[in-house]
């Protein structure tokens, strides 16, 4: 189980937070969880946080933070520590446009060397992060490829007559 936690990382589709931590001070916890050691543990919370650019929240309380922060924390926790395998459950919804396309940009970033499996219903997000797109309709898969793949197939848009 050690192992298990030390290579995956979970985000949730609503933010399981504690609202009495601070961002810096959930980091710590997780990164006591996924066995970092102490001496690395402040380097890699510094790290995070300005990839996401989160260094003025540092001594925030998640409770009082904003939905988009506490969303990127979330993400945070999730890509932390090196997770080889990492589940985003619609990592930006509830963010304004701007958060949501550096969000992209970090991730982007951050899938080299791991496994990323993300839901999402923006379908731009499935395109810009998406190496192979599923499609699901009522809990049925319906079709699964590349998002060129699955343009030539379908067209552009869900009203294209082609």
């Amino acid at each position: 189980m050690i192992e298990v936690r030390k290579d995956l990382g979970f985000c949730p589709q609503h933010d399981l937070l504690f609202d009495d931590l601070t961002l810096s001070e959930h980091l710590f916890f997780y990164c006591m969880v996924k066995g970092i050691p102490q001496n690395i543990n402040c380097e890699e919370i510094d790290r995070m946080l300005s990839a996401f650019n989160l260094q003025e929240n540092y001594h925030t309380l998640s409770g009082s933070a904003s939905g988009g922060v506490r969303r990127k924390l979330s993400i945070v926790l999730a890509l932390m520590a090196g997770s080889k395998v990492v589940i985003l459950d619609e990592p930006s919804s509830g963010m304004d446009p701007v958060s949501r396309r550096a969000t992209w940009d970090i991730l982007q970033h951050y899938k080299h060397n791991r496994t990323i499996l993300l839901t999402t219903h923006y379908m731009d997000e499935a395109d810009v992060l998406g190496d192979r797109v599923a499609i699901m309709v009522r809990g049925t898969l319906h079709c699964c490829g590349s998002s060129v793949f699955l343009k030539q197939i379908y067209g552009l848009t869900p009203f294209d007559p082609s």
